[in-house]
Parts: C-alpha cells; structure tokens; sequence
C-alpha cells in the first residue's frame, strides 16, 4: 500500500467563484491545519460543495488561489491533486466485487497483484468489510456500501479526503454508527479531512473545527465548542443547535434589553433602537407567571425523553424551553419564562451583528 502523508495542509487563498453574474462563493480565506478534520457547514445553496469541487478540480475557480501542502493546485488536474472523493452516492461498479471495488485506483495504477491484495485487506479490515470481499454492491445494505467507498479512499493513503455528505442516504441510527466510525478511522490515520453537510449534529459530532457558509461568505470558523457557545452573528446563532436559539426583538437600553414593558439585565452596553436578544433552550426555564423574566402561555408540551420541550408563545414569539422530563405544562397555561443571564446574547437586528 501507498504509504500515508498524514498531516497536509490545505489553503483557500482569496478563492471566489461566479456563473456568469451569480456569485456563488465570495473571497474565501481558509487555512486547513495538518492532519484538521474540517467541516463545511451551510444550508442548500451557501457555496460549500463549489468549495469543495474546486479544491477537487471539478470546478476552475474564477479568481485566487488553492493550496495542497506547499503546492499552488489552482490549475492542476484532479488526478494529479493526490486527493480522494467519497460522495453522496457511493458510486461503486455494480458488476465488480467489494475487493475489486475497494483495490480498483490501485489496479489503474498497476500495482502488482500481492501487494494489492494486502492493501485491500488492510482498507477492508479498517471499515469492518473483511469478511465481506467476495459480495457485490447489490448484496450489501447502505452503510455497508458506504464503507466499500471509504475503502477505496483510504487504500491511496491521498494527502486529503474530502467528503461530500457522505452519509446523507442514511437513516437516522446508521449515521449515528457511521459518524462515530469515520471520526475513529480519520483519527487513527491522521489525514486531512474537508468534509461538506448541511447537517449540524454531523459537523458538531465530527468536526476539529467548523467553517459555517452562508451564501458564499464565511461566517465564522471555529471548534464545535467555540460555534455553539460564542457565536459570531445572529446567522450563526441560529443555525447551530435544535432546537435552534430563541430570539425576542426588542431595544437595547444601557444595560438592559427592553420589549413590551419587560427588562433584561444583559452582559452588554449601549443604545440599539432595534436589537435581537438571544437566548439557548437550555438556558430558559419554566416558571410562575409572576417570576419570569418574560411573560407567555404554553403553546404546546412535548416529550423528547431525557427532556420535555415546552413551546410558550409571549407576544409574536414562540420560545422554546428545555424543562425537566417530568414536567407536565397545559395548553393555554400562564407561565414565566426565568432567562439564565450567563446564556444571553445580544445583536443587532440590522446585519446581525454580535454586540459584546
């Protein structure tokens, strides 16, 4: 087998791509780490699979660079990227056993056959397929196939994986399964890992750190911890966690965010004629009428299992609420809602800035 080189890095250098007048991704600054496991995390249409297929060679950037290790790729062939694609749909050759899958870019290379059949052991082995390489696609169920297509990645030992939602045909337990699988495999080899979702469990799960795409700009790049708990913008605030950050508008008066007569002690100062107070599930509890920071009644109650979700509609906001998995909340019900101060955020409602 190809040894490994584990630990490349890889460069987005002011990287910009348009068709004809649509601009799909905008300056793209990024640094991969050696080794990174990094995931590009946006909803259908932020540009994250146009970064990935240039970096591939797939699409031709209109403008910047891209780097693999120290070498300037921009206008490199795919084939001369030394890179390998695991996609959506496993594209594996129906006629052709899981050995013959799994050893097929080794066979273009000419390998010798021994030496073949050791690597494609040792690819099979690493995927649990090792009892499995006399089969055909056609006998395995999805994950299995899945497997067979990270297989035949691995047995390059490439300088980068990279990944374009892998894991989306799945139902929900096999990617559970198959998410904890791939986090051990690029743990133990070390490779440069780009992978593409708009799934965020998958990117939280997986990610050494998470580049978050919002029509073609980055909106923040950090670890999974850094996402959730210091978001950069309102954007991002929102589209990471489920149920996803409650937001109520109101003004930001000193130190207090005010809307409909309530007032909230925040951790930030000034005078915002329009904000957006932001506040985690979490970090909201349910409570007497007369106690809670906002006033509302119980929309509806649901139980989730190791928690119930309760809906509480104050004003034109429906928030939601993490209570206990006991609680047991009536439709229609008077309720506070008491805010944990160490959980709010404040922004502007205009842009969505994050005011700190």
């Amino acid at each position: 087998m190809a040894n490994g080189k584990p630990g490349v890095p890889v460069s987005f250098d002011k990287v910009q791509k348009s068709f004809g007048a649509v601009r799909v991704l905008e300056e793209l600054n990024l640094d991969v780490k050696p080794g990174e496991f990094l995931v590009l995390l946006g909803a259908s249409g932020s540009g994250k699979t146009t970064a990935l297929r240039i970096l591939s060679g797939l699409e031709t950037a209109t403008a910047g660079r891209v780097l693999i290790g120290d070498r300037d790729v921009t206008n490199i062939l795919p084939k001369y990227r030394d890179i390998s694609m695991v996609f959506q749909s496993y594209a594996l050759y129906p006629h052709k056993t899981v050995a013959e899958n799994i050893g097929f870019p080794l066979k273009v290379r000419k390998v010798n056959p021994a030496e073949m059949d050791v690597a494609i052991r040792e690819s099979a082995a690493q995927v649990q397929l090792d009892q499995l390489l006399g089969r055909y696609p056609r006998e395995l169920s999805g994950g299995q196939r899945q497997r067979v297509a990270l297989a035949r990645a691995i047995i390059r030992r490439p300088s980068v994986f990279l990944m374009d939602e892998p894991l989306s045909n799945l139902d929900a337990k096999l990617r559970g399964h198959m998410r904890a699988e791939l986090k051990h495999m690029q743990e133990s080899l070390g490779i440069t890992t780009i992978y593409v979702t708009h799934d965020q469990i998958e990117a939280m799960t997986l990610a050494h750190r998470v580049a978050i795409l919002e029509k073609g700009v980055l909106q923040q790049l950090a670890t999974p911890a850094d996402i959730y708990n210091d978001p950069a913008n309102l954007f991002v605030a929102q589209f990471i966690g489920s149920p996803p950050m409650n937001i109520v508008h109101g003004a930001l008066q000193g130190s207090e965010f005010v809307r409909n007569g309530a007032k909230i002690k925040t951790p930030v100062k000034g005078k915002v004629a329009k904000a957006v107070l932001g506040v985690r599930p979490e970090d909201c509890t349910v409570t007497s009428a007369a106690k809670g920071d906002l006033k509302g009644e119980i929309f509806t109650n649901e139980l989730i299992g190791d928690h119930t979700l309760v809906t509480v509609k104050t004003g034109d906001s429906m928030l939601a609420v993490k209570a206990q998995k006991d609680y047991r909340g009536k439709s229609g019900e008077k309720v506070g809602i008491s805010l944990a101060k160490s959980g709010l955020y404040v922004f502007n409602a205009d842009g969505g800035a994050r005011l700190r």
